[in-house]
């Protein structure tokens, strides 16, 4: 793994939790996107070398639909970024890691995503991701 590449939050309001964030922050997200696919909108806040990713469901069976009604509004995942995505699956399943994905999708931010099960990773999801090369 590279780096902590993002902190990802779940929250019930985008706009509300923007507003939130850019005073916290002092600064506005640089970046809003849908990801049909998985019923979400994000928005990317860069914060030192670590960004920042609020995301809202747009789509009430989606996953982070579902997270908020259980837990409400916080910490949903932390992603990291590799080199390969297919070879660090493959050394996460080796390592008795579980690995939701059989094969890396297409996440928000240009990226390849993949994750790893909570209950194999102390109770956090764990995000693996890896910038589209084009």
């Amino acid at each position: 793994m590279k780096k902590l590449e993002h902190i990802g939050i779940a929250v019930k309001s985008l706009e509300d939790s923007n507003a939130l964030f850019e005073k916290l922050f002092g600064k506005e997200n640089y970046k809003v996107e849908t990801v049909e696919s998985e019923g979400v909108s994000t928005s990317f806040f860069q914060v030192g070398e670590t960004k920042i990713e609020l995301l809202e469901a747009t789509k009430e069976d989606s996953a982070i639909a579902k997270y908020v009604a259980k837990k409400g509004e916080g910490i949903h995942h932390l992603a990291f970024e590799v080199e390969d995505i297919y070879e660090e699956m493959d050394r996460m399943r080796s390592e008795g890691f579980i690995v939701l994905n059989d094969k890396p999708k297409k996440g928000a931010d240009n990226k390849l995503v993949c994750f790893l099960h909570p209950k194999s990773a102390n109770g956090v999801l764990v995000e693996l991701c890896q910038e589209i090369k084009s």
